[in-house]
Order: C-alpha cells, then sequence, then structure tokens
C-alpha cells in the first residue's frame, strides 16, 4: 500500500502516523509528481494539483482524501470515469470558520474597526456606533457543520437563527426553518445574512438584486461559502446603493480578487482573502479525519467517513 501526500505534514504530525501504520509506504512531497502519482495506490491532497492531464498517470489510484471541504477544481469526470472513491475533511471547517464569522459580527457590532482607526491617528473619540449581538436575528443559508456551529455560538448570544436549506428541514441550532423559495419572506426579517453555501448548479447566483433590496438597511450580508452565491456586479451595485449595511465576504466569484477591484476601497465592506477556514489545527483535525478511515481501507472496507459524490458536487 503506497500513500502518497502533495503536502508535508509537520514532523510532530508525520511521525505518529507513520508509526501507528508501519505496513504503509507513505510519501511526503510539497507539490505533485507524475512519477509518484503513477505508482500511489491512495493520494491525499487539498485538491488543487489535480487536472484532468495528470489524472492520466493514476493508473494505480483508488482512493483520493482531500484535505479541504470543496472539490470545485477537481477533474471530477476523470475521478469518476476510473471509479476512484474520493472524501474529504467535511466539518473539520466548523470551529474556525465560525469564530471567524462571530469575530467580523462582534467587531462590527462594537465598532472595532473604527476604534482601530481611531487609535491609527491618536485620536481620542467617544463618537462609535455601537450596537449590541443579542436580540438580533440571523438567517443563515446553508445547514451542514458550519451553519449549525455559527447558529450554536450565536444563540448563546441571544440570537434568533432561522435555517435556511433546499428543503426547509429541520436542522440543529436554528429555531426556524426555510427553504430556497421563502428567501423572500425571511430576507426582510434578517440583521445578519451568513451564506456558507456549498459551490452547485443550484446555488450559482441564488442571491439577485430583487434579494438585496429587501434586506435591512442595516443588515450584515456574509458570504463564507462559495462566490458563485452572487454576481459580483450585482453585489457592488446592492453595496453602493445601500441596500445593506456592511459586507463581510471571505470568497469571491473569481480569485485572488483583483488589486484594483471596487470591493476593496469601499468603507462597509471587508475583504477576507479565504482564508477563515485556516487555523494551526488544521493538519492536526484533517489526520484526525483520515486515521480511521486509512484503518478501514486496510480491512476492504468501503464505507469511509465523508464520502463525496461527485455528481453532485459535495
Amino acid at each position: 500500500m503506497r500513500i502518497y501526500f502533495t503536502f508535508e505534514p509537520r514532523p510532530d504530525l508525520r511521525d505518529p502516523l507513520v508509526a501507528e501504520f508501519p505496513h504503509v509506504d507513505f510519501i511526503f512531497e510539497t507539490g505533485l509528481s507524475i512519477d509518484e502519482l503513477q505508482r500511489a495506490d491512495v493520494l491525499v491532497t487539498y485538491g488543487e494539483d489535480l487536472n484532468n492531464e495528470n489524472m492520466n498517470y493514476a493508473t494505480n489510484l483508488k482512493w483520493i482524501f482531500v484535505a479541504s471541504a470543496g472539490i470545485e477544481k477537481m477533474p471530477a469526470q476523470a475521478i469518476m470515469e476510473r471509479n476512484i472513491l474520493v472524501s474529504n475533511v467535511r466539518g473539520i471547517h466548523k470551529t474556525p470558520m465560525a469564530e471567524s464569522m462571530l469575530a467580523h459580527i462582534l467587531a462590527i457590532k462594537r465598532a472595532l474597526p473604527w476604534i482601530y482607526e481611531q487609535q491609527k491617528k491618536s485620536e481620542w473619540s467617544k463618537k462609535a456606533k455601537q450596537s449590541e449581538l443579542r436580540d438580533s436575528t440571523a438567517l443563515i443559508l446553508g445547514l451542514g457543520a458550519i451553519g449549525s456551529e455559527v447558529g450554536r455560538l450565536l444563540q448563546a448570544f441571544g440570537v434568533t437563527t432561522i435555517g435556511c436549506n433546499r428543503s426547509g428541514k429541520e436542522a440543529a441550532y436554528m429555531d426556524n426553518m426555510v427553504c430556497f423559495d421563502q428567501l423572500m419572506e425571511a430576507l426582510p426579517k434578517a440583521d445578519i445574512v451568513i451564506s456558507v453555501l456549498p459551490k452547485t448548479d443550484e446555488t450559482t447566483h441564488l442571491l439577485k438584486l430583487e434579494h438585496f433590496k429587501v434586506m435591512k438597511s442595516n443588515a450584515i450580508f456574509m458570504n463564507f461559502g462559495r462566490g458563485n452565491l452572487v454576481e459580483e456586479d450585482t453585489l457592488n451595485q446592492a453595496i453602493q446603493a445601500g441596500e445593506f449595511g456592511y459586507a463581510v465576504l471571505d470568497v469571491f466569484e473569481q480569485e485572488p480578487l483583483a488589486a484594483d477591484h471596487p470591493l476593496w476601497s469601499l468603507p462597509n465592506v471587508i475583504v477576507s482573502p479565504h482564508i477563515s477556514s485556516h487555523s494551526s489545527r488544521y493538519v492536526e483535525r484533517s489526520l484526525e479525519i483520515f486515521k480511521p478511515s486509512l484503518e478501514k481501507w486496510l480491512r476492504g472496507e468501503k464505507d469511509l467517513d465523508n464520502v463525496m459524490d461527485l455528481s453532485r458536487g459535495y
């Protein structure tokens, strides 16, 4: 059994992994090598180094473990044609991403960006426009591990949570539920609108200008899912027209965001360069998911955790 990592875990994470599975040949490299890809039975990757061309060399590959939640950059058709099983680290992002979202919300509510600017100017002023998070209402689009975790944290702050998914089916830490078709009725109630939706055909440009027009004028809009949720021209138009109060954006239709893009300079926009999931414990948590699946795989089992359906995109 030859397992090829296209990234190198820290020694304190790598060495225990090798010791725990002494009969496995582990190869650790930074970046993808065609020679190693040809020999690998299992590939462990962040999912951005595979393409249709190099998949032609993956003749022995039977399982791809993706140390990421999204697979939109992977050659899905080529993988499906070869009947390669794919699993990922779904759920790993819930702690850092929920903390990132909560940090941004509290920063806006308690006027921290303004306070930091005053400090730079050495200006003593008490004119901060501060408000409270308690008794707010949050509408959360996408109710997997991340959406449920941010719902749990917000409820602890006294926030009413409305969950939104395709079916409207009940989800953890949501006080009320709506489906996509009910967004126009739910958006006017929300002080905070958070999207953690995956990239699918159904979520592409789900939000249109009419949706932003019914939001509260002081609402906070946060996109931490995928940039396909809304066309950037539409989003920019809604912000410029003052349809809502603040935007916190971790994802964009085109990444990286161009240096001359107007979103960089708008005073009520926070650009987070797709880093809300980053954490010093990221690889540690990935391996906590990988190891039990590897044990199953070595026993000949295929019911691994987080097996993905590439035809659906998640």
